[in-house]
């Protein structure tokens, strides 16, 4: 039996309900694919062997460039992803995020890719914060280790209806400043894009711009600590994620900030950045004709952003 992949679904997400489809419990399906015990499938949503995925696209008749995709090998945010952590204490990570009222919505409840990102604390769909552990048992998802034939969205541990969990609250400014964060993440991680390099540091450093004396990571922090930082840091300066960065980048990710999320502008501006980045440097013009701020500019002026006149009081200073 074949199931088809979902949108944005995460590749263990896939391969549990693939396993339910077959009547096969996900910890059993470990040995179908000829792998070992412990967290078997969410260490292929890291790397996924070829012989594996030859293995899934034989059986399941689901082509590669559909299986390829719901892994994350090869991300340019890759260390932003939740560690594989089995068991963790209150206040640190675990390796999956959930949204309720999106597992309550979906015809067969799954688990996304974008849930897995440190930088992700809330539903953009729901609006509210998103939860990395079952309420009732307070461990966190383990479907790989589910012996029983249960859909993954019923805890492995303690069989509590994740759906049913209860709504968390979040603050709106701090769900502002992770939309403008995904923007920048998602036009910055083009392919061949050097900012990549400069911005995921400042993002695992980010808990450190509220507490001086902290060494943790964002990648350490369970799901509703790393609320509390969000919203934290959303109620003081944002220099950490800027400062220091060439006038172009520096300025890009100012006005993202300013925006708030934009969804049409921040898919155009990196469909045309990575347009940008494929092209020959041979081919490139040594002066283009509009500048990524005077592209972003037009951008929020059509979006009618309130945020556009701020935008133009700025350039003079900047292209100064």
């Amino acid at each position: 039996m074949s199931v088809d992949p979902l949108p944005d679904e995460l590749l263990s997400s896939w391969l549990h309900r693939l396993a339910l489809a077959n009547g096969i419990a996900p910890s059993s399906f470990a040995g179908v694919l000829g792998l070992g015990d412990g967290m078997w499938s969410p260490r292929l949503d890291l790397l996924l062997p070829r012989e594996i995925a030859a293995l899934l696209f034989d059986q399941s008749g689901v082509p590669h460039e559909a299986i390829s995709p719901m892994a994350t090998t090869g991300c340019a945010l890759t260390p932003l992803l939740l560690p594989l952590r089995e068991n963790a204490r209150r206040h640190r990570s675990t390796w999956m995020q959930y949204c309720p009222r999106c597992l309550a919505d979906d015809d067969a409840p799954y688990f996304r890719r974008r849930w897995r990102l440190a930088t992700r604390i809330s539903c953009f769909v729901h609006g509210f914060g998103l939860r990395d552990r079952c309420p009732a048992c307070r461990h966190g998802i383990a479907t790989f280790d589910q012996v029983d034939l249960v859909p993954q969205h019923f805890c492995a541990r303690c069989g509590f209806d994740l759906r049913g969990a209860a709504k968390v609250p979040i603050k709106t400014a701090a769900r502002r400043l992770e939309r403008a964060i995904d923007d920048i993440c998602r036009v910055e991680a083009v392919k061949g894009s050097p900012a990549t390099s400069d911005l995921v540091p400042r993002l695992l450093r980010a808990p450190k711009a509220i507490d001086a004396g902290s060494a943790k990571s964002l990648t350490s922090l369970s799901t509703s600590a790393r609320i509390r930082c969000f919203e934290l840091l959303a109620a003081g300066p944002l220099d950490w994620l800027v400062a220091g960065q060439d006038a172009v980048v520096a300025h890009r990710r100012r006005s993202i900030l300013a925006a708030g999320g934009h969804d049409g502008l921040i898919a155009g501006l990196a469909d045309f950045l990575e347009k940008h980045q494929k092209r020959p440097r041979s081919d490139r013009p040594t002066q283009p004709s509009a500048g990524l701020a005077d592209l972003l500019t037009a951008y929020l002026r059509v979006a009618g952003d309130w945020t556009a006149s701020k935008l133009h009081r700025d350039l003079p200073a900047q292209r100064a």
